[in-house]
């Protein structure tokens, strides 16, 4: 008895799905229409990115970082107002760090921005930019596929890259069975990128790939009527498209329970700087204590922990809020509170601060850089 059809095969027919394999399993490079069929797809239905029209190798860098985990609807209007503010290399290499963390507040994943900052200040140092992979491999903050894109595509060298987009393409074009996340999968991925590679026009084909992957081959639902390389497709032809690329099972985030306080005097709200190291490092928020309090444990613990900056609190909670990151789930209670008294910021560390400030009332957006979760803390207090 005939085996029935997977649930999550693409619709169509086997018989037309067998026809199509033909150049599938056991390729080797040059043999097939793979290339050219992705190439000429690409010049056609690629979307129109602003850092596209560029092969400035700066801009191409700035855009790679804020493309990682990040969408291209989120990072446009960032990038730019990030390469109006910092132009060049040598501009953002001088600028301190709470300027950089401004430009990037409400971005997220603020490690990106610290190491596109070294990186450029490091870059600044040398007698001429980085050309090659390997020169830009050793550049702060400055990983394979980073490197790959600025060799590629700004310099036309042949370097393959892979990241998300690229992994699940590959894999499910060659029918690659490890588990894309682990160290033998990724290697595998990595080889056959290496091997796919068009000399030709590296930096376009790159693109090519990472295109099809956000636009067409998607981890769920992808558009396999619309695709350029179904016939050299081997997950396609063996109704697996649902099923590759492997991917391990992800922890589920842990819980991190947090109190805020939202303190507002004549002159504006109190907001600490979070040291350098750790999550939101150099970026200001709200005080924050661990665990969910109550109103009296929050009174006694913030009082405890600004000193002289907290004056007699009568607190009311106004909301909690939840904040999901990579691997955590922040829930922080917020609590309000109003003062007569002025706000005294400073320099002296508190806790995970090292130092506090006071945004005016007519500031929404603070000058020296807030988290989203800040954002979110003071909206939930109804000031921000």
């Amino acid at each position: 008895m005939a085996k029935p059809p997977r649930k999550d095969a693409p619709r169509g027919g086997s018989a037309r799905r067998r026809t199509e394999a033909a150049h599938a399993p056991g390729r080797a490079q040059g043999e097939s229409d793979l290339g050219p069929r992705l190439l000429a797809w690409y010049a056609r239905e690629r979307r129109e990115l602003p850092w596209r029209s560029t092969r400035d190798p700066y801009a191409i860098w700035v855009s790679e970082v804020m493309l990682q985990q990040t969408r291209v609807d989120t990072v446009m209007p960032y990038y730019a107002r990030f390469l109006e503010r910092f132009p060049t290399v040598h501009a953002l290499a001088e600028a301190d760090e709470g300027a950089v963390l401004s430009a990037w507040s409400g971005l997220g994943y603020y490690r990106r921005a610290r190491f596109l900052h070294a990186g450029a200040r490091h870059v600044s140092r040398l007698s001429a930019l980085p050309r090659g992979r390997d020169e830009w491999l050793t550049v702060p903050g400055v990983g394979p596929y980073t490197a790959g894109a600025i060799a590629s595509i700004a310099f036309g060298e042949a370097a393959p890259l892979v990241d998300g987009n690229v992994a699940r393409v590959l894999a499910r074009i060659f029918g690659l069975e490890d588990d894309v996340k682990s160290t033998r999968g990724m290697k595998a991925v990595w080889a056959v990128a290496e091997r796919e590679l068009r000399r030709e026009d590296p930096g376009a084909w790159n693109q090519a790939l990472m295109e099809l992957g956000a636009t067409v081959c998607t981890p769920k639902s992808p558009a396999c009527e619309a695709c350029p390389v179904r016939p050299s497709c081997r997950a396609f032809a063996e109704e697996r498209v649902g099923e590759l690329p492997v991917v391990g099972k992800k922890a589920p985030p842990k819980d991190e329970p947090s109190t805020a306080l939202v303190l507002v005097g004549p002159g504006g709200v109190l907001l600490g700087e979070r040291r350098s190291e750790g999550r939101f490092g150099g970026l200001w928020e709200p005080p924050r204590v661990m665990g969910h309090l109550e109103p009296g444990e929050a009174s006694v613990a913030f009082r405890a922990y600004l000193g002289p900056r907290a004056p007699d609190l009568s607190l009311s909670y106004r909301a909690n809020v939840v904040h999901v990151l990579s691997h955590r789930k922040m829930d922080v209670k917020v609590y309000f509170a109003r003062t007569r008294a002025a706000l005294v910021a400073g320099s002296t560390p508190a806790g995970d601060y090292t130092r506090f400030g006071v945004r005016p009332h007519d500031e929404r957006s603070f000058s020296r850089g807030m988290s989203r979760l800040a954002l979110k803390i003071l909206e939930a207090a109804g000031i921000a």
